[in-house]
């Protein structure tokens, strides 16, 4: 795709943006029928001439004319025909300005309501491809309005916040629409989605404030408006136009005068002067009104923010993002702020273009993305990560047995050798079994996995700077920051998700030398102790260290150890080899296992195992690059 439009059609007002692929870094927006923000109005004149925007709503000669139908759409079908026929118009303007190309290559991103299902979304897409539009997606208007609000760089909020919680409020029109966005996906909110109540019943409230102020006028003014529904639109239009302009620089009109005169030509000229001070601004949102059940707009809205609150099940917004022209209001956003303190409530400097602007910002993010997943699978696809993590695995090796011989002689072979001399285990060769069971049943642990994790973690780090060689040329092909697909910032391998097993790594016949060792020096212990069993106090000591030095003349001594093991040695004589002695003397050989480790591993380490691992940890590194991908896509529209 070479261009893409964002097309906010709203109940009152509408915008179309444009934004090429290559060479514009903002949204333009467009100029429809004198206007970039012009009124959702069409006219279908006697002559067959169809009119849009303002002139559709005081046109002579007209047939039909129709506003306000979106806000009917899911509860009118007849509104599908008004919706239809206003989006040809705006096509047919948009071909007759050259804005847009028949045949080029472009696509339309059409917003909608967040509160619409997956039904209404496609039969209003289809709309819009009956009325001969290039190939269109409906997108939420408040995603539409959060993109906006990411790319823009007056706020500076960047992609970052699509991994925090954020409440975007559409205040439209008609409508005022609450999604709440959590990991760059909005989450359905049991109530309070959408709220009737729009910037049109601040309209309704000026209108009338300005109609009771006209004086002897008012009859006449109240009569025109009765018998005419197009100068009740155009002069609720030219109320809301006047609101705008107020709100968006409020201190400027604390002490210039904001008013507009509507001259409506009927049957006879009348004229309305439409004023906005501060006491009026006071009674736009205070005023009780039979539109809102005899409620002020603020309670009807504090009351939303309130629901909007108590039905977030996850983590409260740490962002409020306003968009519509009413959120110019200031107090807007103090009502935010008093309902969501622990929220940064922000807006857009224009949010009557926001919509339009982050739609045409979707069609290229779209685009983008679909680049984007395909360079990514083709890294996935490749063998480059298994090739880098296959170079490193000889260290991953090496840091494991580090980390955990030591903990096995602690937590395994000294409670055996406890066992031993307390005469649970009978036999010194009997050991050898039980060690091979316990030294296994180890490896199984999650505490074991958790003391891999800190050297899994140091192993990571070269593993990614040499896998950034492949993934920061991505995201620099397509405008993503760097950080996107750096692993870096998930240099726990919790985080990561990266579990290595211990038993993967050693298979348990790896472990004979460190058995041996462990039973090597039980006994050893035992014959350097019978030398010392003369001199030990009592008659039994004597005894036994008599027996035992002729045992040793008789036999020799390696016969003497092979003895040792089968046989069962008397307590008493285990209790003589101290436990102190038998750590002190595991602690010396363990630079001896580790050292056997590294030489087992590296002449004798299964192809299988290694294949394994390398498969398992690769995948796991490409399902981590997948789910940090998917935080940068922002699923569009789902």
């Amino acid at each position: 795709m070479d261009r893409f439009f964002g097309f906010d059609l709203g109940d009152a007002e509408s915008a179309v943006a444009r934004l090429n692929k290559e060479d514009q870094v903002v949204p333009e927006m467009l100029t429809v029928v004198g206007e970039q923000s012009f009124i959702t109005a069409y006219a279908q004149l006697s002559s067959g001439e169809l009119l849009i925007g303002e002139k559709a709503c005081y046109a002579d000669n007209v047939i039909k004319r129709k506003i306000r139908f979106k806000s009917r759409f899911l509860t009118d079908r007849s509104s599908a025909a008004d919706v239809k026929s206003f989006a040809a118009g705006v096509l047919g303007e948009l071909y007759g300005s050259g804005d847009l190309i028949k045949g080029e290559d472009c696509s339309f991103y059409i917003g909608c309501p967040a509160g619409w299902n997956k039904n209404s979304r496609e039969h209003y897409r289809e709309i819009f491809e009956s009325a001969g539009y290039p190939p269109a997606k409906i997108i939420s208007e408040s995603r539409a309005a959060m993109v906006s609000a990411c790319q823009s760089k007056h706020l500076q909020i960047g992609v970052d916040i699509l991994s925090k919680p954020v409440l975007v409020v559409d205040i439209g029109s008609s409508t005022t629409d609450f999604a709440y966005i959590m990991g760059g996906k909005e989450v359905e909110m049991q109530t309070a989605g959408e709220v009737v109540l729009g910037g049109g019943i601040m309209d309704e409230i000026l209108l009338e404030e300005a109609i009771e102020a006209s004086g002897i006028a008012r009859k006449k003014i109240k009569a025109v408006l009765e018998a005419s529904d197009a100068w009740k639109n155009y002069a609720e239009f030219a109320a809301r136009r006047l609101k705008e302009k107020y709100f968006s620089d409020e201190e400027y009109w604390q002490t210039h005068e904001c008013k507009e005169t509507v001259v409506m030509h009927y049957d006879r000229t009348v004229k309305l002067t439409l004023r906005m001070n501060e006491q009026i601004a006071k009674k736009l949102t205070g005023k009780k009104t039979p539109w809102l059940g005899g409620q002020s707009w603020k309670k009807v809205f504090m009351d939303s923010l309130k629901d909007v609150r108590a039905n977030i099940s996850g983590d409260l917004p740490e962002l409020i993002f306003l968009t519509g022209g009413v959120s110019k209001l200031a107090a807007i956003r103090d009502w935010c702020a008093e309902v969501f303190p622990e929220a940064v409530v922000i807006s857009a400097n224009d949010p009557e273009f926001s919509v339009a602007r982050g739609l045409a910002y979707c069609g290229r993010i779209d685009e983008d993305i679909k680049e984007f997943r395909e360079d990514l699978d083709k890294l996935i696809k490749s063998t480059n990560i298994e090739d880098i993590v296959e170079k490193h695995i000889p260290i991953l090796y090496k840091d494991a047995v580090d980390c955990l011989v030591a903990p096995i002689v602690e937590q395994v072979a000294m409670p055996i050798f406890d066992r031993w001399r307390n005469g649970e285990i009978k036999r010194l060769v009997d050991t050898d079994e039980i060690l091979q069971v316990e030294v296994a049943e180890f490896l199984k642990k999650d505490e074991t996995r958790e003391l891999l994790a800190g050297p899994i973690t140091s192993w990571l780090k070269p593993v990614i700077e040499e896998l950034e060689s492949f993934t920061v040329p991505i995201c620099i092909k397509h405008r993503v920051p760097y950080t996107a697909l750096s692993l870096r910032s998930y240099l726990s391998a919790s985080d990561i998700d990266i579990k290595v097993d211990a038993k993967n790594i050693f298979a348990v016949e790896e472990m004979t030398f460190l058995i041996d060792s462990i039973v090597t020096a039980i006994v050893a212990i035992l014959i350097s102790a019978i030398d010392l069993i003369p001199f030990m106090a009592g008659p039994e000591g004597v005894l036994i260290g008599v027996i035992a030095s002729a045992v040793v003349l008789i036999l020799g001594k390696d016969k003497m150890q092979q003895k040792l093991l089968t046989s069962e040695i008397p307590k008493a004589v285990r209790k003589m080899v101290p436990k102190n002695t038998f750590k002190m003397r595991m602690d010396s050989i363990i630079a001896d296992v580790k050292e056997n480790f590294y030489d087992s591993l590296e002449k004798e380490k299964s192809e299988e195992i290694t294949k394994r691992m390398v498969e398992e940890i690769s995948n796991q590194i490409e399902h981590t690059l997948v789910k940090m991908a998917e935080v940068v896509e922002i699923p569009l529209g789902n």
